[in-house]
């Protein structure tokens, strides 16, 4: 009898276990890639103004986030960002991890930004051997493509430092 019960619990299981992923991906159906960045503790403005879309693996973690073309804008004159139009990695609460597709101009190449961990009310910037921490105040709101928070009115929030990233340990 117990192998008969067995026999009828573990297609039953596997239904709920379909269901249960079903749903679960299904609360972020709606959702924009901001407030999915929102809802694993980043804030808004990691990502420009203008994703066309987004596909989300909720198991898995995996995302690719698209932009009508190659996004470039220079945060408070101090550094250059380029997105491609196809950004990739995986997040987690406070983890971003192996990104593709976003790019510094440090020193005289675009180097590819890696990994980014939220520590507190800081963002950490990985572009691997180096790093560099940010306060998460300055990614409340999200930059435009080719003018990043200096659009319209030509006003300036906040400086940041002219060479950002540091040594790691």
């Amino acid at each position: 009898m117990g192998s008969a019960t067995t026999k009828r619990l573990i297609p039953l299981a596997a239904t709920l276990i379909c269901l249960s992923t079903l749903a679960s991906s299904s609360l972020f159906d709606n959702r924009t890639a901001y407030e999915i960045l929102e809802d694993y503790n980043f804030p808004v403005g990691l990502l420009p103004k203008g994703v066309k879309g987004y596909d989300f693996n909720i198991t898995t973690g995996k995302f690719s986030a698209y932009f009508n073309d190659t996004c470039n804008f220079s945060l408070e004159s101090s550094y250059q960002l380029k997105y491609q139009p196809t950004i990739k990695g995986y997040i987690s609460n406070s983890k971003l991890s192996t990104l593709e597709g976003v790019y510094v101009w440090f020193i005289f190449i675009w180097v590819e930004i890696v990994e980014i961990l939220r520590s507190g009310d800081d963002l950490v910037f990985s572009i691997g051997a180096l790093s560099s921490v940010f306060p998460i105040d300055y990614f409340v709101e999200s930059p435009q493509c080719g003018c990043g928070f200096q659009c319209g009115d030509g006003q300036v929030r906040k400086q940041m430092r002219s060479n950002p990233f540091i040594f790691s340990s």
